[in-house]
Order: structure tokens, then C-alpha cells, then sequence
């Protein structure tokens, strides 16, 4: 790899560990990470309060209550995503290296050639046992809250994206996380990453 630059973008199934294992990997590698923090950079720039966009974060535009008028979009949804996928952007085009959570960051930042693209699945049984235990919540909410995250990350990524979300074409490696289970998982990308940026 020609570039010094390391990006690491990883995209998730709700319930794989996905943003654990990112942030483990910011960590081993000595990277910030951005996920929902964005939005304070965000709003720090454009003077506004965060907590008026995070309702906002990684929806896609209602259609019933957004209108485009000569390619400017009324939607709130669409103006937090593109304001999203302009840091990262900016932050890509200054030459930072960072580790980033969704955002549809494998297909807006496609063409640095320090991108490396992960996206972390589980088994439905494994995954549900993990947001149950986490959320103290029932076997079957958790299965709830599963469907209900991954519609929405689904629905948000294939808006933005030509690329369907979890296509493993879309990235350079897909991982079962369950199979090695979250620290040998990181292990295992950890070392792709090094062989990378040899």
C-alpha cells in the first residue's frame, strides 16, 4: 500500500459485537474513532445543538414529509447523512487516519487506498443472547430490537448506497464474529489490517 493513510471502516449486523470490535481496533492501532460522535463534530461546526440531530442519525429520508427541490432536499435525515459523509470526507481528503462505525463510510470513501472495509454478522442465536444480556431484556425483545436496527441500518445504507448493504462484494473481508468470538475476531482482523499496511 502506496499510502500511509489507514482508514477502517466497519459496518455491522445489530448485536455482532461490530462496535466493540472497532472500537478494540482504534485502540490497537492508536486511531480515533467516529460513530455517533460525528454529530458533535458536526454540530460543533454548524453551531447547533447535538441532541437536535441525533434523532436524525443514520435514518433514511421519510418520504412522506421531504421534498427535493433543485437537488436540495428538505429532509432533516438526508441533511444529517450528507453533512456526515462531508466530515468524513474532509477528515479523509486532510489524510487522517481513523477507524469509522457504518455512515455508508466503504462506499463514500471508496478510492483511498488506506481503506480497509469490514463488515461483522453473527449468528441470530448468538446475537440475541448478546442484546438480551446486555439490555436485560427478554430472549424475544432482543430478537425485536435486532429486526428493528437492522431494517433501519438496511434501509439508511441501500438510500445512500448503490451497493446492498451486507453484500460481501461490497467489502473486503465479512466476519462471523461468533465463530471466534469478539477479542480472536479482532485478533484475526488486526492481522489482515497489518498485512495491509505492510
Amino acid at each position: 500500500m502506496e499510502s500511509k493513510q489507514l482508514i477502517i471502516a466497519v459496518s455491522r449486523e445489530f448485536g455482532s459485537g461490530g462496535h466493540c470490535i472497532a472500537e478494540e481496533l482504534a485502540r490497537r492501532f492508536g486511531l480515533p474513532m467516529y460513530d455517533r460522535n460525528i454529530l458533535e463534530h458536526v454540530a460543533d461546526e454548524k453551531k447547533v445543538d447535538s441532541r437536535n440531530l441525533e434523532k436524525y442519525d443514520e435514518l433514511p429520508k421519510n418520504r412522506l414529509f421531504s421534498r427535493t427541490v433543485r437537488g436540495f432536499s428538505n429532509s432533516p435525515q438526508e441533511q444529517i447523512a450528507n453533512m456526515q459523509f462531508n466530515f468524513l470526507r474532509k477528515k479523509a481528503g486532510e489524510g487522517e487516519s481513523f477507524v469509522i462505525v457504518g455512515r455508508c463510510a466503504e462506499s463514500i470513501l471508496k478510492g483511498y487506498p488506506g481503506l480497509v472495509t469490514i463488515f461483522v454478522l453473527g449468528d441470530m442465536e448468538a446475537k440475541i443472547e448478546r442484546i438480551a444480556h446486555i439490555n436485560k431484556v427478554s430472549k424475544s425483545d432482543a430478537e425485536q430490537m435486532i429486526d428493528r436496527y437492522d431494517k433501519k441500518r438496511k434501509a439508511y445504507h441501500n438510500h445512500y448506497c448503490q451497493m446492498k448493504w451486507g453484500d460481501s462484494r461490497n467489502y473486503d473481508l465479512c466476519i462471523n464474529s461468533n465463530k471466534l468470538g469478539i477479542e480472536r475476531t479482532t485478533d484475526t482482523l488486526e492481522q489482515y489490517i497489518r498485512e495491509r499496511i505492510k
